[in-house]
């Protein structure tokens, strides 16, 4: 299967859908993943027929031999999108061809097969037009995304697997966060990634890596954690799940730069329009004990986190053994952090114009 053929997907609907009460109680308070639509998509791979198989089928467990690759070797991938429906009852997604790009990017670094990027999209597409009616449409709500692959072959033996399954499902969601400033625990004992490793891939076993440290981030009484490097343990690179920015009071708007962390399509389009709006952004490493210098001079007046699900999220204080750093003056989202996540939502929802060609609507 080619990425410029037309793709017959079979769509075989769900004989049990949610009840419609139950779907719109469901809907009235989603929370985060917990709650999941009543359809999916499966594309199968195999080393001698490439992609085949296209389907969409009720949403269901799925049967693995116990010698299924990824369960011994962990080979899996995984991208987060999300598709918003506002009141001219349009439904959009927010940069879906950045995703099938990053997806295949991920691919690549775990030694997997590559989807073709239309293909990554056209499943979205069926998966969100047939389940349309769970996107809610609430305050900071909307259908979270999560297409992934995985190795499927069934050996043991260390190698790249001659079988793989690429999957979509979907989860009505609200907000990640309350929308009060974060609180973040710096670790120093545990590290996400290192040069040459994965942290540039979008793959399950960065987020294993990283579930440690969270639960010290908790008890330390921290909603995240922010990762330093791996080998001086000095420089900032990303936090749990998210990527990270400080502002100046030059009007320079900071990020670490890309190598070990993750290519964020969020932190990306924060980039642009920051610059839009006057800001000079910059990539360069940040040590933190920097950042705690700065953060009390005042040369640092804001900091938020971005990505898929947190969409735009301000930090607070940083904490760490030797002491807190607080942002601001009460944690609350500053000024250029508040026009950012304005201004991005509102691309998104399809309230302000798309002047990039970021967002994709579904018929």
């Amino acid at each position: 299967m080619s990425g410029d053929k037309t793709f017959d997907f079979t769509v075989t609907r769900s004989a049990h859908p949610v009840a419609d009460a139950k779907r719109e109680a469901i809907l009235a308070n989603p929370g985060f993943g917990k709650a999941f639509t009543d359809h999916m998509v499966m594309i199968d791979w195999n080393i001698d027929k490439g992609w085949y198989n296209p389907r969409v089928v009720p949403y269901g467990p799925l049967s693995l031999d116990p010698a299924t690759s990824v369960l011994h070797y962990a080979q899996e991938i995984f991208e987060g999108m999300k598709a918003y429906r506002s009141t001219d009852n349009v439904v959009r997604l927010f940069r879906p061809e950045a995703n099938a790009a990053r997806f295949n990017q991920s691919a690549a670094r775990m030694a997997m097969a590559q989807l073709p990027e239309d293909l990554f999209v056209e499943a979205v597409n069926q998966l969100v037009r047939i389940d349309r009616g769970w996107i809610p449409t609430g305050e900071g709500q909307s259908l979270y995304l999560r297409p992934f692959m995985f190795a499927n072959g069934v050996y043991l033996g260390v190698k790249p697997s001659s079988d793989y399954l690429f999957m979509v499902i979907a989860s009505p969601v609200g907000s990640y966060f309350s929308g009060k400033a974060v609180n973040v625990w710096v670790s120093e004992n545990y590290t996400r990634a290192a040069p040459g490793g994965t942290g540039a891939a979008k793959c399950g076993g960065n987020y294993a890596a990283g579930l440690l440290a969270q639960a010290e981030a908790s008890e330390h009484e921290c909603d995240q954690v922010l990762f330093l490097d791996a080998v001086e343990r000095k420089w900032v690179e990303e936090m749990g799940g998210m990527n990270i920015f400080f502002v100046r009071d030059d009007k320079t708007i900071v990020t670490p730069p890309l190598g070990t962390i993750l290519p964020g399509i969020t932190r990306n389009a924060v980039m642009t329009m920051a610059r839009e709006q006057g800001y000079t952004v910059v990539e360069e490493p940040l040590a933190i004990d920097q950042i705690y210098a700065d953060a009390a001079s005042g040369r640092i007046t804001e900091a938020f986190a971005c990505g898929t699900a947190a969409v735009i999220t301000p930090i607070g204080a940083f904490r760490h053994a030797a002491g807190t750093c607080r942002i601001g003056l009460d944690g609350s989202n500053g000024p250029v952090t508040g026009a950012l996540r304005d201004g991005l939502v509102n691309v998104q929802r399809g309230t302000a114009p798309d002047t990039h060609g970021w967002v994709h609507t579904i018929d």
